[in-house]
């Protein structure tokens, strides 16, 4: 490194903190699909979190609910250790003595038949849209490939294309298309709309919908909206 570049450093450093070269190195090298807050973690433990400047925080995010049960919770760190020394990863081409014993307490938990566990969120809407399609062939009766299913307005489920093809945020669609056909939005929390849609078209397989919105701004429905959407399902779908 030239002596001019760490005194450029230095410099940064002084008069804003270590963060900002971090977040200068994700800008160079990182490509641009995340507008992150303007805060270098470091470290955490529970809902206190650091960054490289030692400064602290409550984590109010809890990275969309992932670490709801806190920062390094040592169970789950000393069962992720344990596990990682034993047996570090299986692809599903072979069994392991862990996987059935996880499915069955979801089943028993959520009254499933089945579970199918995915690595992110964009992922199970993904197998959502899927069953939905296939149920709608092999139960409903749709003909070949005209399947619909029904997404509420101002979601957001991820950034697949056959997800964003459900949006109707053109930051999320802006010059990414041409996108998946068979989809239908309706305005959120509207039982009505959605009924009306359901009658008028005989080829919908499913509705597809967040119980509270959260990149539209924390959008809660009336409190019986889920109950009523279920029940037209029942009916319709």
């Amino acid at each position: 490194m030239l002596l001019f570049e760490k005194i450029q450093i230095m410099s940064i450093v002084s008069k804003q903190g270590k963060g900002e070269l971090f977040i200068a190195k994700e800008e160079k090298y990182g490509a641009h699909n995340y507008h992150p807050l303007p805060v270098v973690l470091e470290r955490a433990e529970g809902v206190v979190v650091w960054d490289v400047d030692g400064k602290s925080y409550f984590d109010f995010l809890s990275a969309y609910s992932a670490v709801n049960q806190g920062h390094c919770h040592p169970r789950i760190i000393n069962a992720l250790k344990e596990q990682a020394e034993k047996l570090t990863l299986t692809s599903r081409a072979f069994y392991n003595n862990k996987l059935g014993n996880f499915e069955e307490m979801l089943c028993q938990l959520f009254g499933f038949d089945k579970a199918l566990v995915m690595n992110s969120g964009v992922e199970a809407v993904e197998t959502a849209m899927k069953l939905c399609r296939k149920w709608g062939y092999q139960v409903k009766g749709i003909p070949a490939n005209q399947a619909k299913i029904v997404f509420a307005k101002d979601n957001f489920h991820g950034r697949t294309i056959s997800v964003i093809s459900a949006s109707n945020d053109a930051t999320a669609t802006n010059e990414f298309g041409p996108f998946v056909d068979g989809i239908v939005l309706v305005p959120y929390n509207d039982v009505a709309a959605l009924e009306q849609l359901f009658k008028a078209d005989k080829d919908i397989a499913g509705f597809i919908v967040e119980p509270i919105q959260g990149e539209a701004g924390i959008v809660v429905p009336d409190a019986d909206y889920l109950k009523r959407v279920r029940q037209l399902c029942i009916v319709y779908c």
